[in-house]
C-alpha cells in the first residue's frame, strides 16, 4: 500500500505539473496568433528590403495551431486523470491492471507528440530569429519594432511569447517522460504481483497434494489404501 500511495502521489503531481505548463503553450501562441493577425512565424522567411521593412513569407499557420491543440490535449488529459487519481487516492484503491497498462501507452503517445511539439518549436523560432538577426543585433532587439508594413504585425511580445510556449513545450515532454515512467513501475509492480500469486497457488497446490493420504498402487495402476496392521 505504501507504493501505490507513492506512485499515486507522483502520477497527481507530474499530472498538475503537466496541466500548469500545458497553459505555457496555450496561451502564448494564442497571443502570437492575435498579435500576429493570425500568422504564425514558426518557419516563417523572407527577405529585408531597402525600405528597412521585411517582405515576410508567412509559412503555414497549422505550426502553431498544432502547438496549441497539443497544449489543450495535455490540458484535458492532465485534469481527468487528476479527478481520476484523486478518487482512487481518496478510496485508498489504485486502477486495474488494464487500466496501468493503458495509461503506460498514453504516456508514451504523449511523449511523442509533446517532442514532436517541442521539436516544431524549437526549428521552426530559429527559422525566423534568423532572419531577424540579419537587421537587428539579436533576435530579442527585434521585439517591438518595425518590421512588416504590409501585414501590420504587433512584435512587441513575438520573443517572450514564442520563448514562453518552447519552454512549455519541452517541459511537457519532460512532464509526460516522467509520467511513462511511473505508469511504467505501475505495470511492472501489477507483473511481480501476479506472478507472486501464481507462484503462491503452485506451492499451496503442492502442500495439499503432499499433505493428502498415502496410497499404493498395485500391478493394474489402480491405488489402492495400505493395508492395517497385522493383515496378511
Amino acid at each position: 500500500m505504501a507504493l501505490t500511495n507513492v506512485l499515486l502521489l507522483s502520477q497527481i503531481a507530474g499530472h498538475v505539473i503537466g496541466l500548469i505548463v500545458s497553459l505555457c503553450m496555450i496561451v502564448p501562441m494564442s497571443m502570437h496568433l492575435h498579435d500576429f493577425k493570425g500568422k504564425c512565424l514558426l518557419f516563417s522567411g523572407g527577405t529585408w528590403e531597402d525600405n528597412g521593412y521585411l517582405k515576410v513569407t508567412w509559412a503555414s499557420r497549422a505550426y502553431c495551431d498544432y502547438v496549441i491543440a497539443i497544449g489543450v490535449l495535455t490540458f484535458i488529459v492532465c485534469s481527468v486523470q487528476i479527478y481520476r487519481l484523486s478518487m482512487f487516492m481518496y478510496k485508498g484503491a489504485d486502477s486495474s491492471f488494464l487500466s496501468a497498462f493503458l495509461e503506460a501507452v498514453g504516456s508514451a503517445i504523449m511523449c511523442l507528440l509533446t517532442v514532436c511539439t517541442a521539436i516544431i518549436m524549437t526549428l521552426g523560432f530559429m527559422s525566423w530569429c534568423q532572419i531577424i538577426v540579419m537587421r537587428f543585433t539579436s533576435c530579442e532587439a527585434g521585439a517591438g519594432q518595425s518590421i512588416d508594413k504590409d501585414d501590420q504585425i504587433q512584435t512587441s511580445g513575438f520573443y517572450i511569447e514564442t520563448g514562453a510556449a518552447q519552454f512549455g513545450a519541452w517541459a511537457a515532454f519532460a512532464t509526460w517522460v516522467g509520467l511513462a515512467v511511473f505508469s511504467t513501475l505501475k505495470v511492472c509492480r501489477y507483473h511481480q504481483r501476479e506472478n507472486i500469486q501464481v507462484s503462491m497457488f503452485r506451492e499451496r497446490q503442492r502442500l495439499v497434494n503432499e499433505s493428502g493420504s498415502p496410497t499404493t498402487q498395485d500391478h493394474t495402476g489402480r491405488s489402492t489404501p495400505p493395508l492395517e496392521a497385522g493383515a496378511q
